[in-house]
């Protein structure tokens, strides 16, 4: 990858299921030479091809395994194995305690166990997780979800830095995570266990010094234009709706996303 910024590219932001034209929660996180798939919910392979072949993923990082964010591994696994890509094998794969074997369990038909492993080199997530992937530093923290669940941040070497809240109700660990990050993508699915509404997004940006804030998985109730309108009254960044297809450039400084055209997948 000869650019070298850090940058993330909307997939999907649907919750609960995909929506025509637009898939449920996904993120392709590009910079320090790699290319990371976050979250894989339902449609995500499908738009993550409109920016990069599968077979140019680097990594695949899971925030937890409700079908709306971790879906399409089960396809992913049989494209890695059987499309014919030219690629070292087997993609690393970070997620929540029990992935593999949640994985094998959709995959097996019989009394052997699918061999996921074979696609995925699966490295499971705990509080504090941290790893490198090129030019990347991906750190784990535990959130609130009422089950394993994790809030993601990541880092280049210049010290750009995003982070992704996975789905979570506001908690001390995402908070600490997002301390004074460039990009802070925070879900918005309502108020109650284990999310943030629109408003509580816009008090966790604004408690984590953030300085950008990107609203995802808006609840349906709610129009992506009043989850806006609601965070701008509790943060006072600039505050944006994750539309598919949008590419938000990180830096140390404000910058009006804009959409990212749509073009064939990618090969390094």
């Amino acid at each position: 990858m000869a650019d070298e910024s850090l940058r993330l590219t909307v997939l999907g932001s649907a919750t609960p299921f995909a929506r025509p034209d637009n898939a449920c929660s996904g993120h392709l996180v590009e910079g320090g030479g790699v290319r990371v798939w976050v979250d894989a919910g339902s449609g995500t392979l499908a738009e993550l091809q409109r920016y990069v072949a599968l077979g140019d993923v680097d990594a695949v990082w899971i925030s937890h395994l409700h079908a709306d964010h971790s879906a399409d591994l089960l396809t992913a696994y049989y494209a890695l194995l059987y499309a014919g890509l030219e690629l070292s094998l087997p993609v690393p794969l970070f997620g929540p305690a029990g992935i593999a074997d949640r994985l094998a369990g959709f995959l097996t038909n019989g009394t052997d166990r699918s061999p996921v492993e074979s696609a995925f080199r699966v490295e499971e997530l705990y509080d504090g997780h941290a790893v490198r992937v090129g030019g990347l530093t991906l750190r784990s923290r535990a959130v609130a979800h009422g089950m394993p669940a994790f809030a993601l941040r990541v880092e280049d070497e210049a010290g750009r830095s995003l982070v992704y809240s996975g789905d979570c109700e506001p908690c001390p660990s995402l908070v600490e995570l997002a301390r004074d990050c460039d990009l802070f993508v925070c879900e918005a699915d309502g108020a109650g266990a284990g999310h943030h509404s629109a408003a509580q997004a816009g008090r966790s940006a604004a408690e984590a010094a953030a300085h950008r804030l990107v609203l995802t998985h808006v609840g349906s109730g709610v129009r992506p234009e009043q989850a806006v309108a609601m965070a701008v009254a509790e943060f006072p960044g600039d505050v944006a709706h994750a539309d598919p297809g949008l590419r938000f450039e990180i830096t140390r400084r404000s910058r009006t996303p804009g959409r990212t055209p749509t073009s064939p997948a990618s090969s390094r």
